[in-house]
C-alpha cells in the first residue's frame, strides 16, 4: 500500500513514519512517497527516516520527489501537511496582526485567515490532481487551517477527504488521566470546529465522569486545560474547551502576551527549524539525534505565551507525554479504512445532520465511526447557545474566505476579516488585507 506525504520535507514527517514503523500487520503501508518543493528539506528528512528504519526489516520503502504527479500516481492514501509560504510566512502573519493589536495565530483570527487565503488555491489545485491521478485514494488532511482546507477539498474529493487534528486527542487523554481512567476505555463527547471545540462529557462504563472533574479543584488543576482556563471558568462553561479557545476567552491577555514575547511562535519556529535544516546539510550530523533535540524544544514551548498569560507555568512531563499524536490518529484512520477495522476517532468531516445549526456540507470536528467506507459522524447533543453562536460565526467567516479565494475578490476577503470575532473592525480588516497582500506574493490574486 502506498502513502504519499505532501509536504514531505516538513519537520514532523518523522512522527508519521515512526508510527508506520509500529505497524507490521498485513495490509500495512509498504511505500512512502515524500513530495516537497524543497529538495534540500526532502534530503534532510529522508536521512532522519533512514535512521528510524535502521534495523526494522519490514520498514516502508521511502522515495522522494519534487514532482507532484509522480508522487500521486498509485497512491492509496494521500497525507497533506503543506505550509504555503513556509514558516517565514507564518511569522509575517503574526507580526502584521499584532501590529494592529489583534491575534496573529496561524489558525485563529487574522493570521488564520491570511494563511487560509494563501493555502486554498494551492490545496484545491492539489485536489484536482488527486482526482485525476489517484481518484480512489483517501485524502487525509492535516494542512492548516484544517477545517477550512478540508471543506474546500471535499468539494473536489467528496467524503474521501478527512481532516485530522491532534488537539482533541490530547485533550481527551489529559482529561481521562486526570480522572484516573484509561483513555482507551473512555467515550469522549466532543464537538465543534477545528480548534474551536468543547469536551462536554467523558463516559467510562456508561457513566459520565466530567461532573466529578468539574467539582474538584485539585483535579482541575492537574492538567493543561485546567491550568490554562481556571477552575471557575470551566465550571461556568460546564465543559472543557479545546486549548485554542483560550484565544477567544482570554483574547486581550493572549494578544498582550504575544506582543510582549521576544519572538512570535512563527518566528521562533522559523529560526529553530532553519538551524535544524542547516545542520542537516553536514553529512556528519546525526540525523535522528539532531531531529529529536529540536522536537523536544518545540514541544516544551508550545503555547508558552498563553500559559504565561494564564499564570499556568511550564508544561509538565505528563502534559508533554499526552501532547501531539496526530500521526497515531492518521495511522488508526488508515488501518480502519484499509482493513475495515472499525474505530472511533475525532475527525473533521462533513456535518450532514450532526449539528442542526450548520448545513450538511459544513466540515465539523466530532467523534466518527470509521470503517472501509470512510468516516461517519455520530449523533451528538446540540451545543449551548454561546457555543453555537461562536461556531456559526466562525463558519460563516470560513465560507467568506473560501469565496474570496475562489473569486479573487479583495472586498470579500475584507468582509471575512471584518466579520471574524477576533478582528471586529472593518477599518482594521482593510488595513490587514492591505498589509497581507503587500507581504505575500501568493495573495496577488486578490483584486
Amino acid at each position: 500500500m502506498k502513502l504519499t506525504l505532501l509536504g514531505g520535507g516538513g519537520f514532523r514527517v518523522p512522527l508519521v513514519y515512526g508510527a508506520l514503523l509500529t505497524d507490521h500487520a498485513p495490509g500495512r503501508v509498504t511505500e512512502v512517497a515524500l513530495y516537497d518543493l524543497d529538495a534540500g528539506r526532502l534530503d534532510a528528512i529522508a536521512r532522519v527516516l533512514a535512521e528510524q528504519a535502521d534495523g526494522v526489516p519490514d520498514a516502508p520503502a521511502v522515495t522522494v520527489t519534487t514532482d507532484l504527479d509522480e508522487a500521486l500516481r498509485g497512491a492509496d492514501f494521500v497525507f497533506s501537511a503543506i505550509r504555503v509560504g513556509g514558516l517565514e510566512g507564518r511569522a509575517a502573519d503574526e507580526r502584521i496582526a499584532l501590529a494592529e493589536d489583534v491575534l496573529g495565530q496561524e489558525t485563529v483570527g487574522a493570521g488564520g485567515l491570511a494563511y487560509g487565503l494563501r493555502t486554498l488555491p494551492v490545496a484545491e489545485e492539489i485536489a484536482r490532481r488527486v482526482a485525476a491521478l489517484a481518484p480512489d485514494a483517501w485524502f487525509i488532511n492535516f494542512t492548516n487551517p484544517a477545517g477550512l482546507v478540508t471543506e474546500a477539498l471535499a468539494e473536489h474529493l467528496g467524503d474521501r477527504v478527512i481532516g485530522i487534528c491532534d488537539s482533541p486527542v490530547g485533550l481527551g487523554k489529559r482529561v481521562a488521566r486526570a480522572l484516573g481512567a484509561d483513555p482507551k476505555d473512555a467515550w469522549i463527547d466532543y464537538v465543534g470546529l477545528n480548534h474551536l471545540g468543547w469536551l462536554r462529557g467523558l463516559r467510562v462504563r456508561g457513566r459520565d465522569e466530567l461532573p466529578r472533574l468539574l467539582a474538584d479543584d485539585a483535579l482541575l488543576g492537574s492538567f493543561e486545560e485546567g491550568k490554562l482556563f481556571g477552575a471557575d471558568w470551566l465550571r461556568a462553561l460546564g465543559s472543557v474547551p479545546n486549548e485554542y479557545l483560550h484565544y477567544y476567552y482570554f483574547n486581550r491577555e493572549a494578544v498582550r502576551a504575544y506582543q510582549e514575547a521576544e519572538f512570535t511562535r512563527g518566528a521562533f519556529l522559523h529560526g529553530q527549524q532553519a538551524r535544524f535544516y542547516d545542520r542537516m546539510r553536514d553529512p556528519a550530523a546525526p540525523p535522528l539525534t539532531t531531529w529529536d533535540a529540536t522536537r523536544a524544544e518545540r514541544e516544551a514551548t508550545y503555547m508558552a505565551e498563553n500559559r504565561e498569560a494564564a499564570g499556568a507555568g511550564d508544561r509538565d512531563d505528563a502534559s508533554l507525554a499526552e501532547s501531539g499524536g496526530y500521526e497515531k490518529v492518521a495511522l488508526d484512520l488508515m488501518r480502519a479504512i484499509a482493513r475495515d477495522e472499525r474505530a472511533t476517532l475525532i475527525l473533521n468531516v462533513r456535518n450532514r445532520t450532526t449539528l442542526s445549526a450548520l448545513d450538511a456540507d459544513a466540515v465539523i470536528e466530532v467523534p466518527c465511526l470509521v470503517d472501509a467506507n470512510g468516516a461517519h459522524p455520530v449523533t451528538v447533543d446540540p451545543l449551548p447557545g454561546h457555543a453555537t453562536g461562536l461556531v456559526t460565526a466562525v463558519k460563516a467567516v470560513e465560507r467568506e474566505v473560501l469565496a474570496a479565494a475562489r473569486s479573487g475578490s479583495r472586498a470579500t476577503a475584507v468582509k471575512a476579516f471584518a466579520l471574524h470575532p477576533l478582528v471586529d473592525s472593518v477599518t482594521v480588516a482593510r488595513r490587514l488585507v492591505d498589509a497581507y497582500t503587500a507581504a505575500h506574493p501568493g495573495l496577488a490574486y486578490l483584486r
